[in-house]
């Protein structure tokens, strides 16, 4: 098990959160209470994309109350915007990305864990809904049609070899965190090819590890969020060609969570 080091937690948790009142104090009480029986310091970073709700009352009401939840305002812009701001202003030496309606239930969040205590842990460590172990729970057919009819035009322009680049569970090493979420450029939902076409580029390998993902029928992914990220997806290839991605530099690995690591 890792030290303590005061005020430094090892495992951050960053959730954008737009609109999610009916949902952001249950992720918040199933979340804290799955770390806590983890034995590992932790924080959750709630980034508020411009909720018009009561989004924000109800995490000031948890922040108040246990100074490992914060809450990051933002105007509205995206989740892309929303995750990069999160990514980078986490303190964990993992930092784990998730969606507030909990698709990937923190009960199944060991297979990243474990994943990280690896001697040789890849710094990026993406859930898959279609890698070894992975199920998929309540998903309407055409929905996952044109998930994988998405995933397969992805592979074709942008990230070869990576099976689901669109599952929002996803956990980044302290560096990789600093060295790719200072560069993305997309807000909207395409945010996670270009992380993984920036994790390319950087040399950093990235491992998918299979989720149990439930469909929640209030998803925002709709039609016209599929085009608005097809069209980033022409983006990042276009500027993948012309070499924007090019100066990305990764940095030292990070010890895993459970590794032997003194203290300085």
């Amino acid at each position: 098990m890792l030290p303590v080091l005061v005020g430094i937690p090892v495992f951050s948790v960053v959730v954008p959160a737009f609109n999610e009142e009916r949902c952001i104090g249950a992720f918040l009480a199933s979340v804290s209470r799955y770390l806590n029986s983890q034995g590992l310091p932790w924080e959750i970073v709630v980034v508020d994309d411009g909720s018009r709700d009561g989004t924000v009352r109800i995490v000031r009401r948890w922040a108040d109350a246990d100074d490992r939840v914060r809450l990051l305002k933002e105007s509205h812009r995206g989740k892309g915007s929303a995750i990069s701001r999160g990514m980078l202003a986490a303190r964990g030496r993992w930092r784990f990305m998730a969606d507030a309606d909990l698709s990937v239930s923190p009960d199944d969040w060991a297979v990243f864990l474990d994943a990280a205590r690896q001697p040789d842990a890849a710094p990026v460590i993406v859930g898959s809904r279609e890698a070894a172990g992975a199920r998929r729970i309540g998903e309407p057919l055409a929905r996952h049609v044109i998930g994988r009819a998405f995933n397969r035009i992805v592979r074709m322009l942008a990230v070869r070899g990576i099976k689901d680049t669109q599952c929002g569970f996803k956990l980044l090493d302290e560096d990789a965190a600093q060295a790719l979420c200072r560069h993305l450029t997309i807000d909207g939902f395409a945010f996670d090819v270009e992380l993984l076409v920036l994790a390319r580029r950087a040399g950093l390998r990235i491992q998918e590890v299979g989720v149990i993902w439930t469909w929640r029928s209030d998803s925002r992914v709709r039609l016209k969020t599929g085009a608005a990220a097809f069209i980033d997806i022409v983006r990042i290839r276009w500027r993948d060609l012309r070499g924007r991605y090019n100066g990305v530099t990764s940095h030292r690995p990070t010890a895993a969570p459970g590794a032997n690591r003194a203290a300085s």
